[in-house]
């Protein structure tokens, strides 16, 4: 990700009340260019790699690869379409697959592990049909891990 893709990736954000634990905190997304910049920012850290998801020439997805354990070999996935234009037609999941790919054979990560909110249920789909299979419930999220 660079810090152009990543003020496209927020100039088409849409925010999605079902990635909220409470519906009732929604708010709808407003570009400001000052909060990509911080957003940017702060994503620029060790153990971390973002990525965006491109298709024709622009951004419809970000990525990470978050908390990455040398040592243990394992990591966390997560990851955002850009707004319900590209949701439902298959690109989280090819992108779901795609990151699990660059986790295990260009991290050299034997497990990488997804958290979606309880609800839902349009994530937990799609890392199910990337292999990530189901192993717990957490402080309102499930817990998702796929291995090598």
């Amino acid at each position: 990700m660079t810090r152009a893709l990543c003020h496209q990736f927020f100039r088409g954000y849409e925010s999605d009340p079902a990635v909220l634990p409470d519906e009732s905190q929604f708010q709808p997304y407003v570009y400001s260019a000052e909060a990509a910049d911080s957003f940017y920012e702060r994503k620029q850290a060790p153990g971390r790699v973002e990525l965006v998801a491109m298709m024709g020439g622009r951004t419809i997805g970000h990525v990470q690869l978050k908390n990455i354990d040398g040592e243990k070999r394992e990591c966390e996935f997560g990851f955002h379409m850009q707004n319900d234009s590209v949701k439902g037609l298959g690109y989280g999941t090819r992108i779901a697959r795609l990151a699990l790919e660059y986790a295990f054979v260009h991290l050299g990560m034997d497990a990488v592990y997804a958290y979606t909110i309880l609800k839902n249920t349009r994530s937990q789909h799609v890392l199910e049909k990337a292999g990530f299979r189901y192993i717990n419930e957490k402080d309102g999220f499930k817990i998702y891990r796929c291995e090598r």
